[in-house]
């Protein structure tokens, strides 16, 4: 169910042998990303439970359950940025009711995050992947 670019970030994940070399791509996954306004950057859109500075700023197109999702997000910490730009790659441009569906954790466990990154990133990880679905659950009742 994933969509391509995300699809792609497990393939090169596949190519690369080395856990430095995968946290390497993540780190150049994030700063690809683009740029957040600090005017963005406000309480109503940080995520709370990450060890460091998370914010996601939903972006939607239409209404209901068809309503497309995207989002902008940015953190203070670099590897983070590169967590963001991963679940970017899984959810952008779905519909709310996909959005829902995803099992955003069996995807992750396919690039193996889930044995590499701290107890600290994975919580923060879950705690993004629950604002995304949250927010898609805001579009479906």
């Amino acid at each position: 169910m994933a969509q391509p670019e995300f699809d792609e970030i497990a393939e090169t994940f596949d190519f690369l042998d080395d856990w430095e070399d995968r946290y390497r791509h993540i780190i150049e996954l994030g700063r690809a990303l683009p740029p957040m306004e600090d005017a963005l950057k406000v309480p109503a859109n940080k995520v709370e439970g990450c060890a460091s500075q998370v914010w996601i700023f939903p972006r939607i197109e239409g209404q209901g359950p068809q309503a497309r999702f995207d989002f902008l997000g940015d953190s203070d910490a670099m590897i983070v940025r590169g967590l963001i730009a991963v679940l970017h790659a899984l959810y952008a441009g779905r519909t709310m009711a996909e959005v829902a569906q995803i099992d955003a954790i069996a995807e992750l466990t396919r690039l193996g995050l889930n044995e590499h990154l701290s107890s600290q990133r994975s919580n923060g990880l879950r705690a993004m992947v629950g604002r995304i679905r949250a927010v898609a659950q805001s579009y479906l009742s």
